[in-house]
């Protein structure tokens, strides 16, 4: 189709089928339903990959917008650099996103910042982004960590657009653990699961569906 839009959809967490890999199935479905085609890299079953490894090789003038590291990463950054959407989503450990999701993070900024201060960001192609965030703790305490990674991937990568999904559903079935999680209240989190995680699969398809009309 002439014109078509691609959307890269890249998954920073590592259990299919829960929380995160559901929310961002959605966005891309979302997508899609706009006329985009998308591409997904799940970041647990690539390649052996880092973080920046600090060799100012992007920080060259021929090679600004572009990571010279090569490893598992390098086809996420190279569909990413000439898509026309990013679509990301981690889930909360520890109050940070994943370390697969810094991994991809720290390259995919670092090689559009110049340390120019006339031009810090050299990325001549911006695109929306959509960052989706998940935790089993409520959502109300990560304001400040995710509007931080929303202005940073806004002057980096392009326009960034966030949802977040907390206090989320575990484990199916939490009698059947060996563990004493006397933190949470099952019962709570499966009525959560089926009330209001289903709204917000709905409004992540929508914020999908909008990426994809920018």
């Amino acid at each position: 189709m002439e014109n078509q839009k691609r959307i890269i959809v890249v998954n920073a967490g590592p259990r299919k089928g829960w929380n995160t890999d559901s929310l961002l199935t959605e966005a891309a479905r979302g997508a899609e339903s706009m006329g985009a085609v998308t591409d997904r890299f799940d970041l647990f079953r690539l390649e052996r990959y880092t973080g920046c490894i600090s060799c100012f090789g992007c920080k060259k003038i021929r090679n600004q917008g572009r990571c010279m590291c090569r490893d598992g990463l390098t086809p996420v950054l190279d569909a990413i650099r000439s898509s026309d959407g990013l679509i990301i989503g981690s889930p909360n450990y520890l109050s940070e996103l994943t370390a697969s999701f810094r991994a991809l993070y720290e390259r995919l900024i670092f090689q559009n910042l110049t340390y120019n201060l006339e031009n810090p960001c050299c990325n001549t192609h911006p695109i929306p982004v959509l960052l989706i965030m998940t935790s089993n703790a409520p959502d109300t305490g990560y304001t400040g960590l995710i509007q931080s990674y929303q202005q940073t991937l806004s002057r980096f990568v392009g326009p960034t657009e966030v949802l977040i999904s907390g206090n989320t559903l575990q484990l199916k079935d939490y009698s059947k653990t060996d563990w004493e999680w006397s933190m949470f209240n099952p019962q709570q989190k499966i009525e959560r699961h089926e009330t209001v995680f289903p709204l917000e699969c709905k409004k992540a398809f929508d914020l999908g569906a909008a990426l994809a009309r920018k």
